[in-house]
């Protein structure tokens, strides 16, 4: 019985040491270029990308609204597995140039980690040795990297923590700052969309995945950073689907919670 108290207090210890850890904000080391005009751009991940017609096409449309001229000339392309991890990924594969039906090199490749992989530390350090590996791999090939800080889970999900959008952020920045990459800090933009708009539904039923509420945040989010444009008064609306009082309340959130994001010291 003493053997085991003993054991679980580490474990306790342990857990609450990883949290703390977790909780220090970095500064961020890579900052977004003011009116960017990337054309190029894969975006790598799972579900949390393709649900909602997928986060690339809402991307490419606030781009189009934005500026037709750039939109006309835009080469995204998005390869998703559900349910994967980063590491179940082919990177090799999806960026050599014609592999996947793009000639040229991406210019940005961004990349989205499974959802619990912030939430253990064994799978926090595969995700930072393959987002490292696969950093070095498309810089060579002459591209940048960004890395899309995930959204954290909401009731009824089971996992559900007040501490996973802490861990989530700081696996995100602190790999982030490690190999010299941008951070999209949709995660964020989703918290300061619930504590806003309380009434909203950023996710579906299930508690994980995006609504078409979240995945346009995530949007207007990942075009503020990528872009460094703000979205305020694009006039983008998910083919209409979203009414233009909300539409320009999500853009704020994400104009904000991005600018907040890269003004950290």
């Amino acid at each position: 019985m003493t053997f085991l108290l003993q054991t679980c207090r580490v474990g306790i210890f342990g857990f609450l040491i990883f949290f703390a850890q977790a909780s220090h904000a970095e500064a961020l080391k890579v900052k977004p270029a003011l009116n960017s005009n990337p054309e190029r751009v894969l975006f790598v991940g799972n579900s949390y990308y393709y649900y909602n017609n997928s986060l690339h096409n809402h991307v490419s449309n606030l781009v189009k609204a934005s500026d037709a001229a750039l939109g006309s000339r835009l080469q995204f392309k998005s390869s998703t597995i559900g349910g994967s991890a980063l590491n179940h990924h082919n990177m090799a594969h999806l960026t050599e140039p014609g592999k996947i039906g793009v000639s040229q090199p991406f210019q940005w490749v961004v990349m989205q980690g499974g959802s619990g992989e912030p939430l253990s530390p064994r799978r926090r350090e595969i995700f930072r040795q393959t987002a490292a590996a696969n950093a070095e791999m498309i810089k060579a090939r002459g591209g940048q990297v960004a890395l899309y800080m995930t959204h954290a889970y909401v009731s009824p999900h089971k996992q559900v923590n007040p501490q996973n959008m802490v861990v989530t952020e700081s696996m995100y920045v602190e790999v982030g700052n490690e190999i010299q990459a941008l951070v999209i800090p949709v995660g964020l933009a989703f918290e300061e969309a619930y504590r806003r708009l309380p009434a909203l539904r950023f996710h579906n039923k299930d508690g994980t995945h995006p609504s078409l509420l979240g995945t346009y945040l995530a949007a207007c989010t990942t075009y503020a950073t990528l872009y460094g444009r703000s979205p305020l008064g694009n006039s983008y609306r998910a083919d209409g689907a979203i009414d233009d009082n909300v539409a320009t309340q999500l853009q704020q959130v994400a104009q904000d919670v991005v600018t907040q994001f890269f003004q950290r010291n």
